[in-house]
């Protein structure tokens, strides 16, 4: 699962041909999450306010990875959270 970005401790990975709806997958120590329309998993709730706050800045990029993501081509490093 390749790796998109990293910040504060937190890995958002993306899978190659992975099922929809779009989503990332964010990891944070022991805790695991996915966000799609929903967050599904566990994750602290200062890390989750973090992980919200990128993506609401990251929109864009991460579809543009995702639909990279299903035709199997190479995906894009995106900006930590700063």
């Amino acid at each position: 699962m390749p790796q998109i970005s990293t910040f504060y401790g937190i890995i958002i990975l993306m899978n190659f041909t992975d099922h929809a709806p779009a989503h990332f997958h964010a990891w944070y120590n022991e805790y695991k999450a996915l966000k799609d329309g929903v967050v599904r998993g566990e994750m602290p709730g200062r890390a989750l306010k973090m992980i919200l706050e990128w993506l609401d800045q990251h929109k864009e990029e991460l579809m543009d990875n995702w639909e990279k993501a299903q035709k199997g081509d190479p995906l894009k490093k995106i900006e930590p959270l700063k």
